[in-house]
């Protein structure tokens, strides 16, 4: 391959992973034609992109553009990335996978860095992460709020009790024309 054609496939390679900071690694030995075919439509209308890489000079655009990738250059690679985060790119990626057992999975880049897989399936996804975000930042502002009525539904309850409790007192004052209490 002439270094003309190699500097426009690292040219045409860093357009397309500009920007990309999540992604997951796949081996795809031995898929045919109507099983690759099949997956690639499946990822596509979920918004996954696929797309076989030459390591070499995969590896060099990733170093220029800050990925730290170095583990998963050796045979075929299949690179996905897409579908909002990681988190859920490996959840579909697993469930696409369980149906066609000769792709098998290197790993994954989380921000740049290399994660197993198995840590990547475990990552909340975007939604899930903000929902975690204004719970934690509700909870003080909830237990300030519950600390300020505490009180108040104490006395509240005390209240009832003893309103509750007037008429068994006077239940138990002596009937009428009755003998006076013993004292």
């Amino acid at each position: 391959m002439s270094k003309q054609i190699k500097q426009m496939e690292m040219d045409a390679l860093k357009k397309t992973f500009e920007g990309v900071q999540d992604l997951v690694v796949l081996s795809p030995s031995g898929v045919s034609c109507q099983a690759d075919n099949q997956l690639r439509q499946a990822l596509r209308k979920k918004n996954i992109r696929l797309q076989v890489v030459k390591n070499s000079l995969t590896r060099r655009v990733f170093d220029e553009l800050g990925l730290r990738v170095s583990r998963y250059w050796e045979g075929t690679t299949l690179l996905a990335w897409g579908a909002g985060s990681l988190a859920e790119l490996s959840r579909e990626l697993d469930t696409a996978l369980r149906k066609n057992d000769k792709i098998k999975i290197k790993g994954a880049v989380s921000e740049g860095q290399e994660v197993a897989f198995a840590q990547a399936l475990k990552m909340p996804t975007r939604a899930e992460a903000v929902g975690r975000i204004i719970t934690l930042l509700q909870s003080p502002a909830a237990r300030l709020v519950s600390q300020i009525q505490a009180p108040a539904a104490r006395v509240a309850a005390q209240i009832k009790t003893l309103t509750e409790k007037a008429p068994e007192g006077d239940a138990a004052a002596p009937p009428e024309g009755g003998a006076p209490p013993p004292g």
